[in-house]
């Protein structure tokens, strides 16, 4: 009787959950029901599984409906054959881009129910059936379809279990067609009365048309749909054949143990045995042989990689090079990426340059057949702020208000009846679905065809994408590789190009033992130098460098995982770095703690941690704390199978007679990894690609500048870097068209700014200035540019202000002068290369002048930051403090006056509620320095916008890292703008 239910996933128009829907059907003793969602199938594997615990029988379908939302039909699986059918059939809608047919084909394992108005126009296939709803039966009694009740269903469609939940339909309406409640029409919304009701009811409701009803029930008998929960559903082999497989992985294993260590070493040898046979009982040779394979392609294109999560815990996957952690040096063990008790599916996490990572994807899709490939999809959820914006434009609330409201929503100047229905209604819609998105790297290989679990979209990146989200993708079987793309990969590889271009030096950033061993690397990394290195570079993370006295990679790693929010916020962190130098001066919580965490000295760090205490310490069973280190993770979405580990921890602590203080303790430990701990694997895979960029920045700094500055994707913004390529020696050249490329490039020590960082000026003009030089040689005077590149007058003003005609010896002003007379003069025709030219009249100007103050000027409107002059000359005051960052250590206690550049500023609010601020700063010498501004300073002291401060503040230290805590703060006036 239920061939059209409605779920939350009918994205802004269903209000029911799938759990909700489940529990409704059982207390109403519903026997059976289909999920028709309109235009995708994301919530039927989800609804396959809740039937199945409930003693439902599932049938699967979905409800099409086009452009405009009116309803086509819906199509119901008779079986799985029938729901790949239907996916099939929406995908090549999706993947074409074109409008969904009024007319569907014939499906071989499908029904297809058109609503009453359509049915009667068009002639049904043997599939094909009308349905009528029970206030279209009046309609029946004079219809000729009376005579074609064999062809007729009883089709009651739900939407609603709720009296409340037809309002909430409503809002999500109103937010989907983007309008005014007020102005939404009938046809946008579904019927009231379309509430899920006992069976008995709607036989009542159809009891004058009897075959009606039995027609249905014989559809419904007819359908089901199941799948197996327990089964891989990846690509089976790589080879053809599973023996193969495992005889090719033998081999590239052994081939990589010669390669990664010595040919004699006997615990490798017995490591890399031992993962070959428990890679071959649970069938994951084809999964180590398709991340081989994409490795070993992006390799052969020259691409830089790294490996990380928890495969790198493999020694395969070492010797495979899908990684460069040697999990032998740090104690990784295999089975926290793969053992039988695993409570999920291992996956491998590789990045890329974002440059390079679209090529890779392509290579997979192409290799493995888009039928097979598909990327994840994600979906994206009604959450806090973004509720009171959606929810104020379907009031008509003005802009202003809903920024308001949006920002503090607690303000008594934000309540009156509007918002008190708004925020009634925001509860409701809070963690609904809101649209489907792509997951940031997941990719899914399928033995079968994608569509047999999921219908596919097309979003803008172009490939393939699940409608269901990794959860679905992994309780289904699937294990997942993430394709990843990060910035950081970006500028190592860029540096060893622009390295081998600018001093002819091949540069292998892969020699990471030798690398770990250098002097001058673990010196950088001990003083903090680490401006534009990945994952180290942040004021932070340079100051638990300092505080830990970071001076070995072993170090780092540890360092890399203390610096997530979780363990700091816990205080965990602080009492590492406080343990850290007092051993064996401090107390473990437990003997047990001291047991399983001595390498860190008592402190969880690792999602590994969590395991061995949740384990060892509260008696859990290993696949019990697994589910529990992934929900840490964020990666587990179950917060009834969380809760039910949660009081089987403290359950257990109780019975070995802890007191419960120590269990609370403990667990207040463990929770403070939520959402953010790192596998141990991880961190030693973000410390190697650290490690490589500090190797860059020390051997090779002003390159590795460079390609910081093309890559955008650093902690700090472009200024910064470019002021450390200066402090390290660098002649930093503003654009030149002679010399300038679209991107910033370097001549010996001479980095001459990419046309790409000059704003409003246009990307085709910023490309061909160097296209057109490479073609044709360089400009020879500004006619001659004038001549060969077609900008217009404010493209070629921009260029002149900027001194990007330099070579021609005039003064900028002579320049605009000359610009307006050639423009003027300028055929109004395209630009072409011609074979004479006459010779341009000279005109002799009056001496103009420009000052540097208004260069700089030009500078910072046109680049964001001056060149030709730091900040600190445009202040007004010649004051420049009493103290330099490289001092502050040695004024410990004292009060000081110092001048800095803000950098960057971190918020975080106190316990009280109220915000304090740290502040990063450069001196003069553009050096950092470090401010705290607690909130009783800040009050009276707050930061206005970016600038040069002074600071009046006392200079603390903690565990050997000084900081300045802020008195008294303003921000200097630069001198006035001379070209208004």
């Amino acid at each position: 009787m239920y061939l059209n239910c409605h779920s939350y996933y009918s994205l802004r128009y269903g209000t029911i959950s799938i759990e909700e829907l489940i529990a409704e059907a059982k207390n109403n003793s519903i026997e059976s029901l289909a999920l028709t969602d309109i235009n995708n199938s994301m919530g039927t594997i989800d609804f396959v599984k809740e039937c199945r615990l409930n003693g439902i029988k599932p049938i699967a379908g979905i409800e099409f409906r086009d452009e405009q939302h009116r309803l086509l039909y819906t199509a119901v699986a008779l079986n799985n054959k029938g729901f790949a059918e239907i996916n099939r059939f929406l995908t090549h809608h999706n993947l074409a881009k074109t409008e969904l047919l009024s007319v569907p084909p014939l499906f071989d394992n499908a029904y297809v129910v058109f609503p009453y108005q359509t049915g009667t126009l068009i002639k049904l296939k043997e599939n094909e059936y009308i349905g009528v709803k029970p206030h279209e039966l009046k309609k029946l009694a004079t219809s000729k379809l009376r005579y074609r009740q064999d062809r007729l269903v009883a089709f009651h469609p739900v939407t609603f279990i709720r009296d409340t939940d037809y309002e909430l339909h409503r809002h999500l309406r109103a937010i989907g067609n983007n309008t005014l409640l007020t102005k939404l029409t009938p046809e946008q919304l579904a019927s009231p009365k379309e509430k899920l009701l006992p069976p008995d009811f709607i036989e009542i409701m159809y009891s004058d048309y009897p075959e009606l009803v039995r027609n249905t029930k014989q559809l419904i008998k007819n359908c089901g749909i199941d799948f197996d929960f327990c089964s891989v559903k990846n690509k089976n082999t790589f080879t053809g054949n599973s023996y193969d497989d495992k005889l090719l992985l033998e081999k590239l294993a052994r081939d990589g143990l010669a390669y990664r260590y010595d040919k004699n070493n006997k615990e490798a040898i017995k490591r890399v045995k031992h993962e070959l046979e428990v890679i071959d009982k649970l069938g994951f040779s084809a999964y180590f042989l398709i991340t081989w394979d994409i490795v070993r392609y992006s390799m052969s294109r020259g691409f830089y990689h790294v490996g990380r999560g928890s495969g790198a815990n493999s020694i395969v996957a070492y010797c495979l090079k899908i990684t460069d952690v040697d999990p032998i040096e740090l104690d990784l063990y295999f089975e926290r990426f793969i053992n039988p008790k695993r409570s999920s599916p291992p996956d491998f996490d590789i990045d890329y340059s974002w440059k390079d990572r679209e090529e890779v994807q392509d290579y997979i899709f192409k290799r493995y057949g888009t039928k097979h490939t598909a990327l994840i999809g994600t979906i994206s959820t009604f959450k806090d702020r973004a509720i009171f914006r959606e929810l104020g434009k379907v009031y008509g609330l003005p802009k202003e208000e809903i920024d308001s409201l949006a920002d503090n929503p607690g303000a008594e100047s934000n309540r009156n009846s509007i918002t008190e229905q708004l925020f009634k209604v925001g509860n409701m819609l809070m963690d609904f679905p809101n649209q489907r998105s792509i997951h940031a790297g997941g990719i899914i290989i399928s033995e079968e065809p994608v569509t047999c679990y999921t219908a596919l979209d097309l979003p803008p990146k172009g490939f393939p994408t699940t409608q269901f989200d990794m959860y679905v993708a992994e309780s289904i079987g699937f294990e997942k590789l993430d394709i990843l793309s990060q910035r950081g990969i970006g500028h190592i590889n860029e540096s060893v190009d622009i390295i081998r271009k600018n001093r002819g030096v091949k540069v292998d950033v892969h020699q990471i033992s030798k690398f770990k061993q250098d002097v001058k690397i673990n010196e950088m990394l001990y003083i903090g130098e680490t401006n534009g290195c990945f994952y180290i570079e942040s004021p932070a993370m340079r100051g638990l460098l300092k505080k830990l006295r970071c001076n070995n990679y072993l170090s780092l790693v540890a360092a890399s995982s203390i610096i997530r929010p979780g363990v700091a916020k816990s205080g965990m962190m602080k009492e590492y770095i406080k343990r850290f130098h007092s051993r064996g001066n401090f107390k473990y919580l437990h003997p047990i703690m001291e047991e399983q965490l001595k390498e860190t000295f008592g402190v969880m760090v690792y999602q590994e941690d969590v395991i061995k205490i949740c384990h060892h310490f509260a008696g859990l069973d290993l696949s019990d704390a697994d589910i529990l280190r992934r929900a840490m993770a964020g990666k587990f979405r179950s917060k009834k199978e969380f809760e039910r580990i949660r009081g089987k921890f403290f359950t257990n602590c109780k019975e070995r007679g802890y007191p419960d203080e120590l269990a609370a303790e403990v667990w207040r430990q463990v929770a403070s990894f939520a959402g953010y701990a790192f596998s141990k694997a991880h961190s030693a895979s973000y410390a190697v690609e650290s490690y490589q960029s500090l190797y860059l920045k020390a051997y090779f700094p002003l390159e590795f500048m460079v390609a910081v500055i093309n890559n955008f994707g650093g902690f700090f913004r472009t200024w910064v870097y470019v002021n450390e390529a200066r402090r390290w020696g660098g002649n930093i050249c503003l654009p030149c068209v002679n010399n300038s490329m679209y991107m910033t490039s370097i001549s010996g020590k001479d980095i001459f700014l990419g046309f790409v960082h000059v704003q409003n000026l246009e990307s085709k003009i910023a490309e061909s200035i160097p296209e057109e030089r490479e073609k044709n040689g360089n400009y020879s005077s500004l006619e001659d540019f004038v001549r060969r590149i077609p900008a217009g007058h404010e493209q070629l003003i921009l260029l002149i202000r900027l001194d990007a005609f330099r070579f021609t010896g005039k003064t900028k002003k002579q320049l605009l002068w000359e610009a307006h007379m050639l423009l003027d003069k300028r055929e109004k025709k395209p630009v072409t290369n011609r074979l004479f030219f006459e010779k341009p009249k000279e005109f002799v100007l009056p001496e103009l002048e420009q000052s540097r103050i208004e260069d700089a000027y030009d500078e910072i409107e046109l680049l964001g930051f001056p060149v030709t002059i730091t900040n600190f000359d445009l202040l007004e005051t010649k004051f420049r403090g009493n103290i330099l960052a490289k001092d502050l250590v040695k004024q410990i206690g004292k009060t000081i006056r110092i001048l800095g550049n803000l950098v960057t500023i971190k918020n975080v609010r106190t316990s009280k509620g109220e915000w304090m601020h740290f502040g990063c700063f450069l001196d003069l010498t553009g050096e950092f320095f470090d401010t705290v501004n607690f909130p009783d300073s800040l009050k009276k002291y707050p930061f206005r916008g970016y600038g040069i401060y002074l600071v009046l503040g006392k200079v603390v230290e903690e565990f050997g890292f000084p900081s300045i805590e802020v008195e008294k703060m303003a921000k200097l006036p630069f001198k006035k703008d001379p070209r208004y």
